[in-house]
């Protein structure tokens, strides 16, 4: 346990190093194509005229921007490292990654789409924090945790005692 607490953390660092802090070439390329893809994604599921660049207009005087704290990278980032860091076959691990991917970046424009309902309902703003800070990332913190169960069981591994 001891060693995959370990190895997650550095491969957590690594990941958020290499491919999410503004630090290299790819990593903004990685995280600016994140961003166009989430933002094409919710495209058909705005009113026409309601994406504007990176801003969703909710109304004249409230928008909601999709920045690259909102593309997603954070949570696939945190599931890729615990993937990388489990004890496990290794071409298991592309698998799950990809799959992984997928679901996250499906999931986070569900997540978008919840905030943008219930902001646009009674009361407006002040169901950002609710939808936000608290469904949505409480949606991103379940399907990681189920996923990575998921691959646990499908793995065959299992964690050696410390």
């Amino acid at each position: 346990m001891k060693k995959f607490v370990l190895l997650y953390l550095l491969a957590l660092v690594l990941f958020f190093v290499l491919f999410y802090a503004d630090t290299t070439i790819l990593s903004r390329v990685l995280n600016d194509t994140q961003t166009s893809l989430t933002l094409m994604m919710l495209e058909p599921f705005l009113k026409p005229g309601q994406l504007q660049g990176i801003d969703i207009i909710i109304s004249p005087l409230y928008r909601i921007i999709i920045t690259q704290a909102c593309n997603g990278m954070i949570p696939i980032l945190f599931y890729f490292a615990a993937i990388v860091a489990y004890p496990s076959r290794l071409w298991i691990k592309p698998l799950w990654m990809g799959a992984g991917y997928l679901i996250f970046t499906l999931v986070n424009v569900v997540r978008i789409l919840i905030v943008v309902y219930f902001v646009e309902q009674k009361g407006g703003r002040d169901n950002f924090y609710l939808a936000h800070d608290i469904f949505g990332n409480a949606l991103l913190m379940m399907v990681g945790l189920g996923l990575f169960i998921l691959f646990i069981r499908s793995s065959g591994a299992r964690p050696e005692a410390d």
